[in-house]
């Protein structure tokens, strides 16, 4: 059986599908992706609490990395395949190289319902994967376009919700650990599964609203969301054995170069692109590559890297 939260998903996606009045109010959306985000931050520095060696750099560099190459290898298949125009290829290129903190809690969760090996620092591979191909698209429309400026694009990335959240939750766990945080553990850890699956009901919601109908005239873009995930995971697979991480962070680690952001690289582009299309960005990420990662993906990553441990 898949983890439970994944049933939430669903839920929303059928009631999303028939036109339900079903709805997650604005506010507790925004409240939950909040919540969802320092939680995730806060369990890497926990994890990383008394822990933390200098050479854990030689794991993570190459996973920065990743954030870098990514974004590089989908802008050319997006202008040139998907025939998509720079604006557009640039954004949707910012958000496949960017990470989904979705697709990563429930990834999580899958590793902890299956007791699986996780590196302490595996949290720190969404927030090192955040940031990197949102400024290296953004720098390479402005540098293709004549466009905007290299501070400015810095400090939209830096500042975005996503990074803040998550980069300051890994700096309060990290500094607090287990023993300081205790009296937030309750709330914010034993009810994080509840949050995951409540945030994943609107998700279900949300999908259903950007996929219904279906805009079959970007046919070439749901192609590249339906298909890329796949290709995605093998390059989180492949570097993953290369690093020697164990199979909890593998699955992780394929997860997340599988998926694509919807939270943090809209609010970037939104500003530093204004004429990219987000709803191609979203119906791309969240449409058709969030679900997939969830109902299919994920647990299909899982069988091959059984394949290798």
């Amino acid at each position: 059986m898949p983890d439970i939260v994944i049933a939430f998903f669903i839920l929303g996606l059928v009631a999303g599908l028939l036109k339900s009045d079903l709805k997650v109010p604005r506010s507790i959306y925004e409240t939950l992706s909040i919540l969802l985000m320092l939680v995730l931050g806060l369990k890497g520095g926990m994890a990383l609490h008394g822990k933390f060696q200098l050479s854990m750099l030689s794991q993570l560099l190459p996973i920065v990395a990743l954030g870098f190459i990514i974004p590089l290898c989908c802008y050319p298949i997006l202008r040139r395949f998907v025939r998509l125009s720079l604006d557009d290829a640039a954004s949707i290129a910012a958000h496949y190289g960017s990470v989904s903190a979705g697709t990563f809690a429930v990834a999580l969760a899958m590793v902890e319902q299956a007791n699986l090996p996780l590196n302490p620092e595996t949290t720190l591979y969404l927030v090192l994967l955040e940031l990197p191909a949102i400024v290296t698209m953004l720098w390479l429309h402005r540098r293709l376009s004549g466009h905007g400026n290299n501070s400015s694009i810095l400090r939209e990335a830096l500042t975005s919700r996503g990074v803040l959240l998550l980069g300051g939750g890994v700096v309060i766990g990290y500094l607090f650990g287990p023993l300081g945080l205790k009296p937030l553990a309750p709330v914010l850890f034993d009810g994080f599964k509840t949050m995951l699956a409540l945030f994943l009901l609107e998700m279900g919601l949300s999908t259903a609203k950007v996929c219904s109908p279906l805009p079959w005239q970007h046919w070439r873009l749901m192609l590249f969301a339906g298909l890329s995930p796949f290709v995605l995971a093998w390059i989180g697979i492949a570097s993953a054995l290369a690093l020697g991480l164990p199979e909890g962070s593998a699955l992780v680690l394929a997860g997340i170069t599988a998926s694509a952001s919807y939270i943090a690289a809209p609010a970037a582009i939104r500003s530093a692109i204004p004429d990219a299309n987000i709803g191609l960005a979203m119906l791309a990420a969240l449409g058709i590559t969030f679900p997939v990662n969830v109902l299919i993906g994920l647990p299909l990553y899982q069988s091959w890297l059984h394949n290798f441990y």
